[in-house]
């Protein structure tokens, strides 16, 4: 069970004993735990958006379970999307990089950040009821089968850092193990719906990790921070067409 509580930690403000970021060498193992850390997390905003639709406006609703979406994990994968962002005005791999390193937020990040979350909230409040609380147990689950993936797929950027500690501790059926956890919860959610959400979700981090390792010069943990977040975004955005297109 280490590698589950080394996934709570690291994905959740859950106050367990030890740091939050402590044995980053664990990461990798702990990789196949990471999509029952998101099915858990799915279930609290599901029951957060019952409880908030009952007294608020279904848009009010949505802002609020989002809210409790961003904070119950820390911002941990928003801070990576945003320094992504960032990091694709350098010049070259090397000063990409570094621009990711910066604490400081610049305005490519603060408006990648903005037009990324009114998405979300976009895709969660125009959502019905019945298919709302199902997307959101499902793409937390499903985006984070991926870093596995992701780990498989690219080599790290550098020889250390999170993005290089997760490579190394990654084993062969990581990335088999997380993406069939996903998959369960996803089919047993949303049936045949979540096989379409998961092969959408899988792509989208596939050609995000195919364009960011070539501009970055491999993987870093930003950029799985980034691929949980898109990954979040494309099932939210395949559930939506699903349930409002007319062809």
């Amino acid at each position: 069970m280490s590698g589950l509580r080394t996934a709570v930690r690291y994905l959740t403000i859950v106050p367990l004993p030890g740091a939050r970021h402590a044995g980053l060498d664990r990461l990798g193992a702990a990789a196949p735990w990471f999509p029952v850390v998101g099915a858990a997390l799915g279930l609290v905003l599901a029951a957060v958006d019952a409880i908030a639709g009952r007294v608020f406006p279904p848009l009010l609703a949505a802002l609020l379970t989002l809210t409790a979406w961003k904070l119950l994990t820390g911002g941990l994968h928003l801070d990576g999307l945003a320094d992504c962002v960032d990091g694709l005005a350098g010049r070259d791999p090397e000063h990409r990089r570094a621009i990711m390193s910066d604490s400081r937020i610049g305005a490519f990040g603060a408006i990648g950040l903005i037009l990324f979350l009114l998405l979300e909230l976009s895709a969660v409040a125009e959502l019905p009821a019945a298919a709302r609380w199902r997307a959101l147990v499902v793409a937390p689950t499903i985006a984070r089968a991926t870093p596995a993936l992701f780990g498989r797929l690219f080599r790290p950027a550098r020889g250390s850092g999170q993005g290089a500690a997760f490579h190394a501790g990654l084993g062969r059926t990581a990335a088999p193990a997380a993406l069939a956890v996903a998959l369960v919860v996803a089919v047993a959610i949303l049936g045949g719906l979540g096989v379409v959400a998961l092969a959408v979700a899988a792509a989208s981090v596939a050609v995000l990790g195919a364009f960011v390792v070539r501009r970055f010069g491999g993987l870093t943990g930003d950029v799985l921070g980034a691929g949980v977040e898109l990954a979040e975004l494309a099932v939210l955005l395949t559930v939506s067409a699903w349930t409002h297109a007319r062809i």
